[in-house]
């Protein structure tokens, strides 16, 4: 049985986890003592190490022939600069594993689409150049870059650029309840969404069906603009609807990185998923992955 190793271990990962146990043996990368026993538990062996700190990663050099690199990039320095473009936990996760006897035989890397910057709303495939236009886009291009030349090796890398996660425990319910507009019709840009279970299953086929330094838009099938996500969300779980503002409004009420997020406007396409991954979407549209999201928090207070 492969080794597998986890890099990252927050939500996805705790999802992603029981589909691969019986298919690998799973190490999972920790950096909390406290999170120790929840992966044994679970099935996996942790082993303590920072992405943070590199004499910490010399216990993962050799040790597994698949990686699954889930982690972010290290949040902003206060001082920013330039070096606020480059990933430095995938910078030492790769040096660690270099030192092995052996390199690993396959990674799966799980990026962002925010590599892609504003497409002013058009279709966008993964053939589309990055274009990042936030230092936090900017680390995860590095990221794939570093990722790529590792893969020259002889090591195949697969990417996953994912756009807005969610499930029935990550979805703006506080948000709606602050009453936090969101930009009028004309104003409004498209955003791009996953639940977070399709997202595990994306994973596992790009461990199984992905190719060598390819990219895949993992996404569901919905084109629909950040405010009507909104009211969706609202109307399923019995809220009110927010407030529409236009852009120069709307613009002074958020923070540079909330703002953002309300910047950049595209609609990913998701055929090599479904073609080369063999991905069928259990939540093809988020209608789909909010009533289930409904259905389960009902559940969960009865």
């Amino acid at each position: 049985m492969q080794k597998l190793l986890i890099v990252g271990c927050g939500d996805v990962a705790r999802r992603l986890l029981p589909r691969l146990l019986g298919h690998y043996r799973v190490f999972a990368l920790v950096r909390d003592p406290e999170q120790l026993a929840f992966w044994r538990d679970q099935g996996a062996k942790p082993v303590l190490a920072d992405l943070d700190q590199p004499a910490s990663l010399q216990r993962i050099a050799g040790l597994a022939e698949i990686i699954v690199h889930l982690a972010p990039p290290a949040a902003l320095r206060p001082s920013g600069g330039a070096g606020d473009r480059r990933d430095t936990r995938t910078r030492w996760l790769l040096a660690a594993l270099g030192r092995g006897v052996s390199l690993p035989q396959r990674i799966v890397y799980i990026s962002t689409s925010g590599v892609y910057g504003d497409c002013a709303g058009e279709r966008v495939d993964e053939t589309r150049a990055a274009c990042p236009g936030t230092a936090r886009a900017h680390r995860r291009v590095d990221a794939e870059r570093q990722l790529r030349a590792f893969g020259r090796r002889g090591v195949v890398v697969s990417i996953l650029r994912v756009p807005g996660i969610y499930a029935a425990d990550r979805l703006p319910l506080e948000r709606l309840r602050r009453g936090v507009a969101a930009l009028h019709e004309a104003d409004d840009v498209y955003t791009n969404h996953v639940h977070a279970d399709d997202l595990a299953v994306m994973t596992c086929a790009a461990l199984r069906y992905g190719r060598s330094n390819r990219a895949y838009n993992a996404t569901d099938d919905s084109e629909i603009k950040m405010g009507d996500y909104f009211d969706l969300v609202a109307d399923q779980f019995g809220l009110p609807r927010v407030p529409r503002l236009p852009r120069a409004e709307a613009q002074a009420q958020f923070s540079a990185l909330q703002w953002s997020f309300m910047s950049e406007s595209r609609r990913l396409q998701n055929q090599r998923v479904k073609k080369e991954l063999r991905v069928r979407l259990h939540y093809p549209r988020v209608e789909d992955g909010l009533a289930a999201a409904a259905k389960e928090r009902k559940n969960q207070c009865s």
